[in-house]
């Protein structure tokens, strides 16, 4: 029996008539930019959030790019950014033309260090962006303490951490501006790419949506060189309708991170840790082994399909070669990246299959020890 690593079907399958009746809906309506299942989404969204504003953009990494350029950074700035994190994060600092600082995580969560940040910052430092790596929160209040003493940004890439949340409180407030990505594999999924920016700061919100419209807020006036970055409606109704089961599919996949956590063990297997403050939304549930590649093999033999999150880290990749950095520049960042493998998790992962995945990593890992 193969066990998918995420079976995107699957919220289709479950929601079929429903999501059939909204894009129906959207197509019937003649608001093809734009219009009302757009202006709902948003609301409803800034609503789960606890936040003020939602603006609907292209993608994930349109958000990131949008959120900074309406902070106003630009060439000459630096802006901090998770060495593990996925090149999405780093790509929207170069887009802007500012240089991203790449500083370690806290080896246990995985996520940005905040012990590690201050040391990194200089003059020009604009913004700290933490990611909610594998949809764990990062810890936000050392970074906002020193956001606010350093009088710099704080900009959250969230695109994995839909549902999770900081000390009681849903990721997409906590900072000023908090970036999502609706890509259809995330815990929150499109039927193709769509993102947003949540905010409380109301300047910050229009700016964004300026820019995300060629620049313009009234037709065929363009007050700054924009781009075109809009949540299409089509994606905004279906994301409507998926938001009012996110809990229930978030629930699902903390029992499956539940039984993995309560039932996988070895000397040679790191499982995730979880700080007392953190509720994970658990979009990916990454362990560690030294015998990664033959453990991967040994899974891929019996039918279990597994990722690496991520097999090359940001400085590592050839599109930032020219920063010059040697393999052992950033040495947890590169420990992760020939260690993680994610197991399958998903709101649509059957006891069986989960039952399946913990009998076979169990027998491999103990073939691996012996």
């Amino acid at each position: 029996m193969t066990v998918p690593f995420l079976d995107l079907r699957a919220a289709y399958l479950e929601l079929r008539r429903e999501i059939e009746e909204a894009v129906a809906r959207v197509l019937a309506s003649g608001w093809y930019v734009g219009g009302p299942e757009v202006d709902n989404f948003e609301q409803a969204f800034a609503d789960y959030c606890g936040t003020k504003h939602c603006v609907g953009v292209g993608n994930g990494l349109d958000a990131l790019h949008l959120a900074l350029r309406a902070m106003d950074v630009g060439f000459g700035d630096e802006v901090i950014v998770a060495s593990n994190s996925y090149i999405a994060t780093v790509l929207a600092v170069s887009m802007v033309g500012a240089t991203p600082v790449l500083v370690e995580p806290d080896p246990r969560t995985h996520n940005l260090d905040p012990a590690r940040v201050e040391a990194a910052l200089t003059p020009r430092t604009r913004v700290i962006l933490p990611t909610h790596l594998y949809g764990q929160p990062a810890d936000l209040d050392p970074l906002l303490e020193l956001g606010q003493r350093r009088g710099l940004r704080l900009l959250e890439d969230a695109a994995q951490a839909h549902g999770a949340r900081y000390k009681g409180r849903r990721i997409g407030g906590h900072g000023d501006a908090v970036a999502w990505s609706f890509y259809p594999s995330k815990n929150l999924g499109a039927l193709g790419d769509a993102g947003a920016v949540t905010t409380n700061d109301a300047v910050l919100a229009e700016r964004i949506r300026t820019l995300g419209n060629y620049g313009s807020h009234r037709r065929y006036v363009n007050e700054v060189r924009g781009v075109n970055s809009r949540l299409d409606p089509v994606q905004a109704a279906v994301l409507g309708l998926k938001l009012r089961h996110l809990e229930d599919w978030n629930s699902r996949r903390t029992a499956v991170a539940t039984h993995y956590r309560q039932a996988l063990s070895g000397d040679d297997l790191e499982l995730p840790i979880v700080p007392h403050w953190a509720e994970p939304a658990w979009h990916l549930f990454v362990i560690q082994t030294d015998k990664r590649e033959l453990l991967q093999q040994g899974l891929a033999g019996t039918g279990v399909e597994t990722l690496i999150h991520y097999p090359i880290p940001p400085h590592r990749q050839q599109a930032y070669a020219d920063l010059g950095f040697a393999w052992g520049a950033f040495p947890l960042a590169e420990r992760l990246a020939e260690r993680v493998l994610s197991l399958p998790i998903g709101p649509h992962l059957s006891e069986e299959h989960v039952a399946q995945v913990v009998a076979f990593a169990q027998s491999a890992l103990q073939r691996l020890a012996a």
